[in-house]
């Protein structure tokens, strides 16, 4: 699928208006989250997946608090 998005000027931002089939796609409605991911010669937008953001969360506080032991043991 490819589809041609205007840019527009939302406040002091500018955004997009995803159309149906858009937010079909990808499984997204009004409020969701989805994730802009830069790829090889381009970019990737996937809806926001809430176990997947439970999980990072949980390995960003363990990452933090084992900082150390994690540097040390990647030398």
């Amino acid at each position: 699928m490819v589809l041609e998005l205007k840019l527009r000027k939302i406040g002091n931002s500018v955004g997009i208006v995803l159309p149906k089939e858009a937010l079909a796609h990808l499984k997204a409605g009004e409020g969701d989250t989805v994730t802009l991911s830069e790829q090889q010669g381009g970019f990737n937008m996937t809806a926001q997946n809430p176990e997947f953001a439970k999980t990072m969360a949980v390995f960003e506080d363990l990452s933090r608090r084992y900082r150390n032991t994690l540097a040390e043991l990647a030398k």
